[in-house]
């Protein structure tokens, strides 16, 4: 695999620099380590603050939702890798306007270590925090293990919908609340069609033959549900959507539906499957209020894609409506 790439070990640092040269009036370092990146306007007095963090390789997950209705800072770690809680810690000073910091984060266990240590040193500078763990992918555990499942794509829509909530000036107790809602009516599935390779290491993560796919792999490469032979655009879909519905009842409901490329997936590929899913929602009577195509959570090169489906009611609609700008996601209020 190619890369265009200097030193293979200043991948995430020489990634970060650029970010920050080409968008100086929405994003900043905080605390003088290039990998803690925050709102230019950070921190927002009287505003929850909420921040994410996680391995690189997957833009625009985790650091390309920092901005004005999404997240107020991002803690970065190497590819595939957790930040330090150092890391995250100086992020949530960072972020900390007197209204307390949500921690948003997917449900890895380095990730969710270090953000604990992070929250135990804010406790002691007398930040306020509180922890919601994305855990939406349907393939990782069976519905009664739903805690232990991985955080996927749909950390996007939390993001969204408690970013939101923060912009309407709201309690860290109703922040978390809007995204404990949203997560709790969002489920995820993917496939994957070939591995991706980290610059440090140099060759691929798994191996998958030319007429494989795997479903139900994780976006680092984690063992999915079954592998077999490669099979049409439609039956994918078939595939990525019977799982959640039979995890999250979604007939005769409005939805927000997120296909997802995992990074080498061109878009093209991601609307024939979207026609396809379009027609089997209807079916089911099942409207679609909005739907979100193109990359939002990668996994480097790989080719696959993911689906997430978040049922909808008035007070989601309306947060997931509210406009949104980041240097990796912009929303008007309008469809």
């Amino acid at each position: 695999m190619k890369k265009i790439l200097n030193n293979p070990e200043n991948y995430v640092p020489e990634m970060l620099k650029g970010l920050l040269a080409a968008h100086p009036g929405r994003l900043k370092s905080a605390a003088g380590d290039i990998h803690c990146i925050v709102r230019a306007d950070a921190p927002v007095t009287g505003k929850v603050g909420i921040i994410t963090g996680g391995g690189s390789g997957h833009l625009p997950v985790f650091l390309g939702y920092v901005g004005r209705g999404l997240l107020d800072g991002c803690a970065v770690g190497d590819v595939f890798a957790s930040p330090t809680s150092d890391q995250m810690y100086e992020t949530t000073k960072a972020v900390h306007g007197g209204a307390g910091v949500l921690h948003l984060f997917g449900n890895y266990g380095g990730d969710v270590m270090n953000f604990a240590t992070a929250a135990d040193e804010a406790a002691m500078e007398d930040i306020e925090t509180e922890t919601v763990l994305v855990a939406d992918d349907v393939a990782s555990a069976p519905a009664e293990r739903a805690s232990s499942r991985r955080g996927v794509a749909g950390m996007i829509f939390a993001f969204k919908i408690a970013g939101a909530r923060a912009e309407e000036m709201g309690t860290l107790a109703e922040v978390k609340a809007a995204a404990e809602h949203a997560l709790a009516n969002t489920r995820s599935m993917g496939v994957a069609l070939s591995p991706c390779t980290v610059p440090q290491v140099g060759r691929p993560t798994f191996t998958i033959g030319d007429d494989e796919m795997e479903i139900g792999m994780g976006i680092h490469g984690e063992q999915g549900i079954r592998r077999g032979p490669l099979q049409s655009a439609d039956e994918i879909t078939d595939q990525l959507l019977r799982p959640i519905m039979a995890d999250l009842d979604i007939v005769n409901t409005e939805v927000a539906v997120m296909l997802n490329s995992l990074g080498a997936t061109p878009l093209e590929e991601l609307y024939i499957m979207y026609a396809h899913l379009r027609e089997l929602l209807q079916a089911e009577n099942v409207r679609v209020y909005r739907p979100y195509i193109g990359r939002f959570a990668t996994s480097m090169e790989m080719a696959g894609a993911s689906l997430t489906i978040m049922r909808l009611d008035d007070e989601l609609k309306r947060l997931l409506d509210a406009p949104a700008s980041s240097p990796f996601f912009e929303q008007s209020q309008y469809v």
